[in-house]
């Protein structure tokens, strides 16, 4: 019987029924699950933190310096070659085994973290929250690498649309679920409960199947530092060389970093807006809470959907083109004052159109993977693709100032559309296929990157 490749599949045309099913798949309900795992500890260390040291009479600096203990989600592809190359301390999968055994430890550290009085062990709290930040980003890392090795083809864009579903809703339970918990049981019975919900994530993995991979070919009879210098070059080097045997792959890095980053510039600058505009923050927040997180929920599954439906280039274009004119809506909001009505509309199309662009980049990062490095080479990517956030985003309050802000919602509307038109240059232009690598990765055949004419 002939195998049908990876590339064979995405060349199969979706139609709308078979796109919205693909929801319905068990494995793509795991990556729910998974999701909701992954998003629930931040908010455990930034502002849920925040507010429990605030109220209990810890100074301002010494709050804002506890959002130092997220480095670790910014530098979490620094470790994930050792999660992608070292045998995890269970032996129950190179996934499930790390998946479960970082969880374990996950509960750990949020229960002696809820345990603590901020009034007599604040360094003790610092200490353990910079340790829920690395557990969780190392989480993260083997969320990440499970979902993209064990979904399908066809299961890739609904299982991007699910993690940013799980991961919106996860936050939301740990943010203002934990706030409300605090307020009515105290803050230890909170992070109790947000701890004892992690364990939903573990049972994923406890359940769940081991992701089939082609098998690493290792080499004997070396030791020393011939060893080392091998097992450097393999966890390391080996993600980078094995990206850049692509064609163009400078190309899609620049693509990738500038997909989002008109929208990273517009968030930034979002409140500030509405603040100058007049709104107050209870109208800010009901805005953001009510109707950001339905849009971003819902744009993440239409974004699936998409996807699924016209595969990740013609959806990268589409959906890019959207995020676009979603950021017009704010120089609409900017022109038209303080409006409520405006206000809605404003919060509801940025955050429609950023999620469903945010599906479709994740897909495309997902398939642009090694199943050999999946958790290094993603982490990687992910990271190039949040770098606009902090490098570009940075620069929205001095020119925001010097242009006022009609024009520098406009502006933003503009920033990403070279990034479209790289995907565009480098669709029919490239390949990635590896002429050993005809597989689709769920099905434990090797797998290479997808044809660039197929994004």
């Amino acid at each position: 019987m002939k195998e049908t490749s990876r590339t064979d599949v995405l060349q199969t045309p979706k139609n709308w029924p078979h796109a919205i099913a693909a929801y319905t798949q068990p494995r793509v309900l795991q990556v729910l699950a998974l999701g909701f795992a992954s998003g629930l500890p931040l908010l455990l260390t930034y502002s849920t933190l925040s507010a429990w040291l605030a109220t209990n009479g810890v100074r301002r600096a010494a709050i804002g310096t506890f959002a130092l203990v997220g480095i670790p989600y910014s530098f979490k592809f620094l470790w994930s070659p050792l999660i992608d190359r070292v045998p995890p301390p269970l032996p129950l999968g190179r996934r499930r085994g790390w998946g479960i055994t970082i969880q374990i430890l996950l509960i750990g550290a949020v229960l002696a973290l809820g345990s603590c009085n901020p009034r007599h062990n604040l360094p003790l709290m610092a200490a353990l929250a910079v340790l829920v930040a690395f557990l969780s980003a190392s989480q993260d890392i083997v969320i990440d690498a499970w979902r993209v090795e064990s979904l399908s083809s066809d299961e890739q864009a609904p299982g991007a649309a699910m993690i940013q579903s799980g991961y919106r809703i996860g936050m939301l339970a740990s943010g203002a679920g934990g706030l409300f918990l605090a307020a009515y049981a105290g803050w230890f019975a909170a992070y109790a409960t947000m701890a004892a919900l992690l364990a939903l994530g573990l049972l994923v993995f406890w359940f769940g199947p081991e992701p089939e991979v082609p098998a690493r070919v290792s080499r004997t009879g070396e030791s020393g530092w011939s060893a080392i210098r091998h097992a450097f070059s393999t966890a390391v080097i080996g993600p980078f060389r094995d990206f850049t045997q692509r064609p163009l792959w400078p190309v899609i890095l620049i693509a990738i970093f500038g997909y989002k980053m008109g929208e990273a510039m517009a968030g930034v600058m979002s409140t500030p807006l509405y603040i100058s505009l007049g709104f107050t923050l209870p109208e800010i927040a009901t805005a953001s809470k009510v109707f950001g997180f339905f849009s971003i929920v819902t744009g993440a599954l239409i974004g699936g959907v998409v996807t699924t439906r016209y595969g990740i280039r013609r959806s990268l274009i589409l959906c890019g083109v959207l995020q676009s004119i979603g950021n017009l809506f704010f120089v609409l909001q900017a022109v038209g004052g303080h409006r409520i009505g405006y206000l809605a509309l404003c919060v509801t199309a940025e955050n429609l159109t950023g999620a469903m662009a945010g599906t479709a980049l994740i897909t495309w990062l997902s398939k642009l993977c090694s199943p050999a490095f999946t958790a290094t080479q993603f982490a990687l990517l992910s990271s190039l693709a949040s770098l606009s956030r902090t490098v570009v985003a940075s620069s929205g309050g001095v020119l925001s100032e010097k242009i006022g802000w009609a024009k520098f919602f406009l502006l933003t509307s503009l920033v990403g559309l070279p990034a479209i038109l790289l995907i565009l240059w480098v669709g029919p232009r490239n390949d990635f296929r590896k002429a050993d690598s005809p597989g689709d990765g769920a099905g434990g055949e090797s797998e290479g990157a997808i044809p660039a004419s197929e994004l």
